[in-house]
């Protein structure tokens, strides 16, 4: 291999040298197929090798409103709308009610007593943009009412405390920030 201070002599034989030296010093970037990916083997200048994959994700597992998933060769995920769009019934009897996390979960509570009903929202269960929904399926009208420490906003004659206005009418909880919920629909 010539040195920098070597004179050329032999243009042509010089180049073939020189070429060898690289091409045996690069050998390791030299090969691989299609699909594969050039990985550093240690931290030594030039020490690479072909891999068919990168990476360390095991496995992906469909959750709630997906289907699909796996744990090899190439993984898909869908939506599936028919788990995303059907609405599971809390049904209430009672006059009184607190919202639980499972409330916020594709479902719909509805409220039958011939009494009034009162439904009230607790602090620190809910997180922001999880909503909940809500029908007065009975002749009680449904209020609205905040638990300690949370904060409701409506368009209701009672901004903090609005009410469902009639039979089968139905609202909209919608968690905003911590502890602050803001209700939407047929609301007075």
């Amino acid at each position: 291999m010539p040195t920098a201070t070597d004179l050329v002599t032999d243009l042509p034989a010089d180049f073939a040298v020189f070429g060898q030296a690289v091409a045996t010093s690069m050998a390791d970037l030299l090969g691989g197929t299609t699909g594969q990916l050039l990985s550093k083997t240690s931290n030594t200048d030039m020490d690479f090798t072909w891999v068919t994959s990168a990476g360390d994700i095991e496995g992906v597992t469909a959750g709630t409103g997906l289907s699909g998933g796996g744990t090899s060769g190439t993984v898909t995920l869908s939506l599936d709308f028919t788990a995303a769009n059907t609405l599971t019934f809390n049904a209430q009897t009672g006059t009184t009610y607190t919202l639980v996390l499972a409330d916020a979960a594709g479902k719909m509570v509805t409220a039958s007593n011939a009494a009034a009903i009162t439904i009230t929202v607790p602090p620190s269960v809910f997180s922001t943009g999880q909503q909940i929904n809500v029908q007065q399926i009975g002749v009680g009208q449904v209020t609205f009412s905040q638990g300690a420490g949370v904060t409701i906003t409506s368009t209701g004659a009672t901004a903090s405390a609005p009410k469902i206005t009639s039979r089968y009418g139905a609202a909209t909880i919608i968690c905003t920030a911590a502890n602050t919920f803001t209700i939407i629909g047929g609301i007075s």
